[in-house]
């Protein structure tokens, strides 16, 4: 570590010699794989986009200049570069710095990049605000797209805009695993070296002050000759782009791990005009021989020995929430041939993987394509099918429009099955599924539930299966709650809670939605040995909501707690008080889930803690309400 040891700013990179390069590289990714291995994140993507951040910060003036990253799995060396090294190994904890570059961490990190797609539109805006900005006009802005984002909707939508506004936006696409151009060929090389040259770049720059000098060309005509060169270039080298096709010069591929050549592009191509793309090729997981041989494996491979690159896991037979929902999804599609798979980029994440091994036919991995994701979805299901499409709750949040016009107005039977649902830990504000409750139960003629076990799960699949309207399933990340031996060949009832804990003569009823039901269950079993008697509802159904069970606690209890693993604002808690409220009833009710604020990244259980509705929060809670309910209908506690 003789070069990263005294590198604690971009400054200091750029006082080493080029040739020190290299040696640097290899020191970065060194450090990852010591704190990586035993405090685990983004690794594959990282290790791959070394030479890329070396050479940016190398080339250009951060953080005046400004890299806006897409997604933001490849950003490591960024951090260790611009003065986090000392706090990396803590990074993704509680009090530690994120796991994605964020604006309140640090002046080099330039946007909020949880979800992919979105650096080209906040990078165009960035530099047309320079351009129209007196004094900022040579600052310069990179969009740094990665881990397969160009495919994703807004960044079209943003090489669209980029080609019909006047800017200096350099895009650079670190490709990792993609076919966007044909293979090349020597003379493609050559050209690609060519266009690039600072020699030709200038040629090429009086060429068209010429013309325009001698009225061949003119503003409103620029694009038709860089249509025109751009032909040329297909024509010569046998190939065309979608880049070129949109007016945006075109770079490239290039070696993206061969940071002295990235230097040298970087360096002939920064001072151009105009929009344009750097298309480099990496590899990811460079560096580490298992994560280069198996780099989906590797996106984010947990606890690893260093040495040997054995993954350290856990021996709990307990199967992942998502196995179940794949195992299960599998079994039905033995049995219905209308089933069909589809997920967003998230194969193994959400074990849609099971389906596509079983039924390749019928299984769809779209991309990072969200919205697409349900709107596809929702064409199958007008045609006939029986869809079941299965993403993050955090990036479901892109198709919501596409929920509304694509699938619920229309009343298809699309089942969304929402992984990662609740706080999810270490990756922090922008991948907790906090939200979806609330934007889904507002949605007319959608049914929203969740399993609190994997048997009530496997019968909510069933259920979905036969339903004719629009259908969510919400679980969260992590081990699976209950038997997985359980056979189950029935739905549930829709809209039709149950009882999971009762005592003589409460009068606190604790309504739990999910597998947080487990906490309260626990709550309550303490708070019975203090003498504090409370009865557990797992509510099952948000949307329709039980009606009658909630009359019968209405009825029969002094005070009614909520618990959700969501946002207390219209979520699960406020469908309750809103039914309460229509209905006649004013006795008390305690909403707890997340508040109304950020959560950043600690362990789940911390998480959880931190918010209130963990056993020890439910029972603080439960406590409180004794106390503040009137003597007659008080349950007294016990002196302990």
């Amino acid at each position: 570590m003789n070069l990263l040891n005294h590198i604690d700013s971009p400054e200091e990179l750029r006082k080493l010699q080029q040739e020190q390069l290299p040696q640097l590289c290899a020191e970065i990714r060194e450090y990852m794989i010591e704190n990586l291995s035993h405090n685990p994140g983004h690794f594959g993507s990282s290790m791959g986009a070394v030479e890329i951040i070396v050479a940016l910060h190398y080339v250009f003036n951060t953080p005046r200049d400004r890299v806006v990253w897409d997604v933001g799995h490849q950003a490591y060396a960024h951090k260790l570069l611009t003065g986090r090294r000392d706090l990396f190994p803590n990074q993704r904890t509680a009090g530690g710095i994120s796991g994605f570059p964020f604006p309140a961490e640090s002046e080099y990190d330039t946007f909020v990049c949880g979800h992919a797609g979105n650096s080209i539109s906040a990078a165009l805006g960035m530099a047309i605000a320079d351009l129209n900005t007196p004094g900022e006009e040579d600052r310069k802005t990179i969009a740094l797209v990665g881990d397969a984002s160009i495919s994703n909707g807004l960044a079209f939508e943003g090489l669209n805009n980029a080609s019909n506004n006047p800017n200096n936006l350099l895009i650079i696409l670190n490709d990792n695993d993609m076919s966007i151009d044909s293979p090349v060929g020597a003379m493609h090389r050559y050209l690609s070296d060519m266009t690039t040259s600072a020699s030709y770049n200038r040629l090429r720059y009086k060429v068209y002050n010429l013309f325009k000098k001698l009225g061949l060309v003119n503003d409103k005509r620029k694009g038709l000759l860089l249509r025109f060169n751009n032909a040329i270039k297909s024509l010569v080298s046998t190939q065309q782009n979608i880049f070129e096709g949109l007016n945006i010069r075109y770079f490239g591929p290039f070696d993206g791990n061969d940071v002295n050549k990235v230097v040298k592009v970087l360096s002939d191509i920064k001072d151009m005009k105009g929009p344009r793309i750097l298309h480099l090729r990496t590899v990811k997981g460079k560096g580490y021989k298992a994560a280069e041989d198996n780099p989906q494996a590797w996106h984010a491979p947990g606890n690893f020995d260093p040495e040997t690159g054995e993954k350290i896991v856990s021996s709990s037979s307990t199967p992942l929430w998502q196995e179940v929902f794949g195992d299960t999804l599998v079994k039905l599609a033995e049995k219905n041939d209308k089933i069909v798979g589809i997920t967003a980029a998230m194969l193994s994440g959400t074990s849609m993987n099971k389906m596509m091994r079983s039924f390749p036919k019928r299984t769809f991995d779209v991309g990072i394509s969200e919205g697409h994701a349900v709107t596809f979805a929702g064409g199958l299901a007008a045609a006939g099918k029986k869809p079941f499409v299965a993403i993050y709750s955090s990036f479901l949040q892109r198709g919501f429009d596409n929920i509304i016009h694509d699938v619920a107005i229309q009343k298809l039977p699309v089942v969304l099955c929402i992984d990662r649902a609740g706080l999810v830990g270490e990756d922090g504000v922008t991948h907790h599924g906090l939200f979806d409750i609330a934007y889904l139960r507002m949605i007319p003629g959608m049914r929203v539930a969740s399993p609190m076990d994997i048997e009530s799960l496997k019968r909510l699949m069933i259920t979905a299966e036969a339903l004719s309207e629009p259908m969510a399933i919400r679980y969260p990340r992590g081990k699976a709650k209950g038997d997985d031996t359980v056979s189950v060949s029935s739905g549930l009832e829709i809209g039709k809670g149950r009882k999971i804990f009762g005592s003589n003569n409460a009068k606190i009823a604790i309504l739990t939605i999910g597998p947080i039901g487990y906490d309260a269950m626990s709550a309550a079993e303490t708070l019975h040995s203090e003498g504090i008697n409370t009865d557990v509802f797992d509510m099952i159904w948000v949307k329709p909501v039980d009606e009658a069970l909630l009359k019968l606690i209405a009825e029969n209890y002094s005070a009614i707690i909520t618990v959700e693993d969501g946002v207390k604002e219209g979520g699960f808690g406020t469908t309750v008080t809103d039914w309460l409220n229509a209905n006649g009833y004013h006795l008390p009710v305690v909403k707890l889930g997340a508040p109304d604020t950020w959560i950043y990244h600690a362990k789940v259980d911390q998480l959880h803690a931190d918010c209130g509705y963990d056993s020890d929060g439910i029972i603080r809670t439960v406590k409180s309400v004794v106390k503040s309910l009137p003597a007659d209908k008080n349950v007294k506690p016990s002196n302990k």
